[in-house]
């Protein structure tokens, strides 16, 4: 039956679409205004890029050819691949072992193996230095043994270590939502035809989990091109390291090239993940029901299976969590004054709240047009949505600081350069389409035909979304909110480059006394940023328990 309700309900939205096909280009013309205007908001960093970058003429050129800058770009493409590769082999089979076997305290290990995801890789590579660096946990400890020197924790180790513990969540939750959704039919037919459980899982499983794969991959590549906390702290030399140097040395030319280096691999990324999808079919060809999954007994292999699984929790969630309690511990032993830490989450909850509500305000005539209104003008919406998506947050920062300090600074009639405002235009460019895919998942579940018989009452538009359409939406918007919430409270690189003088937040204070190698200074600000996220992570999580039981 839920195929059948799935085929009908598929029938019934293709149905709709074609009944409001003769209105689809009479959209609201205020709605066309708002969504292309917000659209053209959104790709003002991009463009800003370009005009920089063209205006330094031929010193572009000479920047691009030089060692210094193919150093910078290997450094950044190669720590992409091995946190990419590293997160699937962790997550491959932690995803399979949690969804198809028999593992024990399957669902316990289901929730702790996502649970790194409320680690910032700034409190994660924190966590790392706190306990491998040279004045860390692990040097006081051998050090009555005599050992005066550990192996180095900096540089390219040291940042793929802590990209890849704090990130292969977002693999893990794809591959596992694919095999959650697979049809046990496929591998049922492939044993009977007499494949066997290597064969089966490389020829019939592996290639239905295509989809997940990429889309997962994609994730992990993009937060591993764009992070900034973690190499900066870990001293590996990537884009966003070097266009913070470089921008803090006031070489804006330099930092301008290289921010549009780096938006054009994330955008060559964005664009080769949808070639790399196809347009293979991974659903059911005929309607009928499901099958129960039968579980697979992992016998001899039980005891391994959980060695794997608890090495993977301790590593990357135990450990660190572990290292930030310690040092607050120690701080608080000689002490160590925590005062400053609540005016910083103060300025995070205000900054990441005003950062949710506008996020969820702006996506709201985005997915509505997107949704109801399909066109090329959509289209163009969609695409401007997700040009940002694509940005990393440094290069965002560095273009808003390049315009607000052009047209927004104290000399102008609006000035906006170093405030809160400006601030919270960054969040927006960075983390919109997170909203706006929340709210568009809802608004393709509502049934076009609500609004019609709405308005067949007498409701005009305004008062039919109003007393119709957003009671329906306020999952979707919860669901965007929080989602955006969680990610603006952990952003780094924006929050530090557009921050108002005088306005401390949990990032900033984490980054600056880690810099300085105050690990006890900062691991109060660290508790209480993973306490927060958790708080939102755990609301997100509520929310799409109420999608799926509503369904």
């Amino acid at each position: 039956m839920q195929s059948k309700s799935i085929f009908l309900r598929g029938r019934d939205r293709a149905g709709s679409i074609r009944e409001k096909s003769s209105w689809i280009v009479s959209a609201p013309s205020l709605l066309q205004a708002v969504a292309i205007m917000i659209a053209l908001l959104l790709l003002l960093p991009s463009v800003y890029l370009v005009i920089r970058a063209l205006g330094i003429g031929a010193e572009a050129f000479e920047i691009l050819m030089q060692v210094r800058t193919a150093q910078i770009l290997w450094n950044t493409v190669l720590l992409a691949l091995i946190v990419t590769l590293l997160s699937l082999l962790i997550s491959l089979p932690l995803a399979w072992l949690t969804t198809q076997t028999d593992l024990p305290f399957r669902r316990t290990w289901s929730v702790l193996s996502t649970l790194p995801l409320v680690f910032p890789s700034f409190v994660g590579s924190f966590a790392l230095i706190a306990m491998m660096g040279p004045r860390g946990m692990l040097a006081s400890w051998l050090e009555p043994f005599g050992v005066e020197r550990i192996p180095s924790i900096y540089g390219l180790v040291g940042a793929t270590w802590a990209l890849t513990s704090f990130t292969y969540p977002y693999l893990l939750l794809s591959i596992r939502s694919g095999l959650r959704n697979l049809d046990p039919a496929l591998q049922d037919a492939a044993r009977n035809l007499g494949y066997g459980p290597w064969r089966t899982f490389f020829h019939i499983t592996l290639p239905a989990l295509r989809p997940g794969i990429i889309a997962g991959s994609l994730l992990v590549s993009l937060y591993a091109l764009s992070d900034f906390g973690a190499v900066s702290m870990l001293h590996y030399n990537t884009f966003t390291r070097a266009i913070y140097i470089h921008s803090s040395n006031f070489d804006r030319s330099r930092a301008s090239v290289l921010a549009l280096v780096l938006a054009l691999l994330a955008l060559l990324l964005l664009f080769s993940a949808q070639r790399m999808q196809g347009r293979g079919r991974y659903y059911r060809s005929s309607a009928g029901a499901i099958r129960a999954r039968k579980t697979i007994a992992l016998q001899q292999w039980k005891w391994p299976a959980l060695l794997f699984c608890a090495t993977i929790v301790f590593i990357a969630f135990v450990l660190p969590a572990s290292v930030v309690v310690y040092w607050l511990v120690r701080g608080l032993s000689i002490g160590e004054s925590f005062m400053p830490v609540w005016v910083a989450t103060g300025n995070s909850i205000q900054a990441a709240g005003l950062a949710a509500i506008t996020c969820a305000l702006l996506a709201m005539p985005i997915a509505y047009m997107i949704v109801r209104y399909p066109s090329r003008q959509s289209r163009f919406v969609e695409n401007a949505t997700y040009v940002g998506y694509g940005l990393p947050g440094i290069v965002i920062a560095l273009s808003l600081v390049y315009f607000g300090a052009k047209y927004l600074g104290r000399n102008s009639f609006i000035s906006l350069y170093q405030t809160l405002t400006m601030l919270i235009c960054a969040y927006a460019v960075r983390f919109l389409p997170q909203a706006v895919g929340a709210m568009r998942t809802s608004l393709e579940q509502i049934s076009p035909r609500l609004s019609d018989a709405a308005q067949s009452l007498g409701h005009g538009r305004f008062r039919t979304f109003f007393r119709v359409t957003l009671p329906l939406l306020r999952s979707g918007i919860w669901t965007g909110g929080a989602l955006v919430f969680l990610t603006t409270i952990k952003e780094l690189p924006a929050t530090l480059i557009l921050g108002p003088t005088g306005f401390p937040t949990l990032a900033t204070q984490i980054w600056s006394a880690t810099e300085e190698a105050f690990f006890a200074r900062a691991a109060a600000p660290a508790l209480v940023l993973l306490l927060v996220s958790g708080l939102s992570m755990t609301i997100l999580l509520r929310q799409e328990e109420k999608s799926e039981s509503n369904r």
